[in-house]
């Protein structure tokens, strides 16, 4: 069979969490990097359709693409380590520790930002032919997102930061999903169909994934869009990065693990009773 029982696939998230803990720095780092460079690329393309269509639903429907192959590839996202790791601390793993996940996550989070930044300079290069000229009309698009999702929510005060905090919570609530989806099946076809839904449904609904706006906002910033770095930390990355945290690990982590991992050996005894 391509399909895992549950049972199945969730301990091959665990499995999956101490395998990242225990990766080397270089092979982390530059994992971390290309997810971060591939997903950017993937949000540039949507853009661009989404200005060339006027379409929306076009650019989401077409943005997974990136997701995928990235995922197919063996890349790490911060928002995929944010849960699969500490299920590996959580199961009590030989060797695991707090420090080797927060390293995990340090470590993702360089590499991820890095990566999405190569592709923002390129793209900020490529449409305005080298800085010599205005942006093009998706680099004009891109440096609005930029504006309005940082300098619109610090307009809303308290109100705005618990909206993006929630937001947050919600992308990778789908995202992690897409990650244990692809975990779902044991054949390429399973794996992107399991995949596209969730990455798709964040994507089409605007939810704030911290790894996706690593590209849009320093993006923004070389196309001399108006609002900060301080702007964009303050009121977008952080709080974007805190809410896939909570969010990933409490609706699609601990969810998963504590349902079917945690009660798998009462199972067990009851069937050998």
């Amino acid at each position: 069979m391509s399909y895992l029982v549950p049972s199945e696939f969730a301990t091959k998230m665990v499995d999956a969490g101490e395998s990242k803990i225990f990766m080397s720095t270089r092979d982390t780092v530059i994992r971390a990097y290309m997810a971060g460079a591939i997903l950017a690329l993937a949000a540039w393309m949507a853009v661009t359709i989404n200005v060339n269509t006027g379409q929306p639903l076009a650019g989401a429907i077409l943005f997974p693409v990136g997701f995928i192959m990235l995922y197919l590839l063996g890349f790490d996202l911060l928002t995929g380590v944010f849960v699969l790791s500490p299920l590996a601390w959580l199961d009590k793993r030989p060797g695991v520790t707090i420090g080797g996940v927060l390293r995990n996550w340090g470590l993702v989070f360089v590499g991820n930002f890095l990566g999405a930044l190569t592709v923002a300079f390129m793209m900020a290069f490529v449409t305005t032919f080298g800085f010599t000229q205005a942006p093009d009309k998706v680099g004009t698009v891109i440096g609005n997102i930029g504006e309005g999702r940082t300098l619109g929510y610090a307009a809303h005060g308290a109100a705005g930061m618990a909206t993006l905090f929630i937001r947050g919570m919600l992308c990778n609530w789908m995202v992690s999903t897409g990650v244990v989806g692809a975990m779902v099946s044991t054949n390429v076809s399973g794996k992107v169909i399991a995949m596209w839904m969730p990455i798709f449904l964040f994507f089409y609904m605007v939810f704030e994934h911290s790894v996706v706006n690593m590209f849009l906002f320093p993006a923004g910033l070389m196309l001399h869009a108006k609002f900060s770095i301080l702007d964009y930390f303050i009121w977008n990355e952080i709080p974007t990065a805190l809410g896939n945290l909570v969010g990933g690990l409490a609706f699609t982590g601990l969810t998963l693990y504590t349902t079917h991992v945690m009660t798998a050996p009462k199972r067990a005894l009851k069937v050998a009773a």
